[in-house]
């Protein structure tokens, strides 16, 4: 839950500057898809943390507070590039990885139907985030 908290806010932060910094209107259109996605999401971990008596990290982990100040510091297409494969691809690749993880091997019960309830979301996530990066790219 932990790991999943901190890569969802990950996701959020870089999403709210994509909102600001993008350039391309398909990274702005994902951007906003994944705050309103992950934000949903969010609010499902937090309820199912607040029953387990757990209490979630509500930033980033250091290693992806690094990336977001780098992807931050970028302008323009340099930002676009950087958000759809950092954000749209890496993350996603990860997110999907950790939740299959999840959906098959949690002990818990209710942890294990949150991963998989969430699953198709980032599974789509990460088909349109292929499709975003390959877009940004050209």
């Amino acid at each position: 839950m932990n790991k999943a908290a901190q890569a969802g806010q990950m996701e959020i932060d870089a999403s709210k500057l994509a909102e600001t910094k993008a350039t391309s209107a398909t990274v702005k259109r994902f951007a906003g898809q994944m705050l309103q996605d992950h934000r949903a999401a969010a609010e499902d971990l937090k309820r199912l943390a607040n029953a387990k008596g757990v209490q979630l990290p509500t930033t980033p982990s250091p290693a992806d507070q690094k990336k977001l100040e780098a992807i931050g510091a970028l302008q323009g297409a340099s930002f676009d590039k950087q958000y759809a494969d950092e954000v749209g691809v890496k993350a996603h690749n990860d997110a999907v990885a950790l939740f299959r993880k999840a959906a098959s091997d949690a002990r818990d019960n209710d942890v294990r139907d949150f991963a998989k309830k969430t699953l198709p979301t980032l599974e789509h996530h990460l088909e349109s985030a292929r499709k975003m990066a390959s877009e940004v790219s050209r």
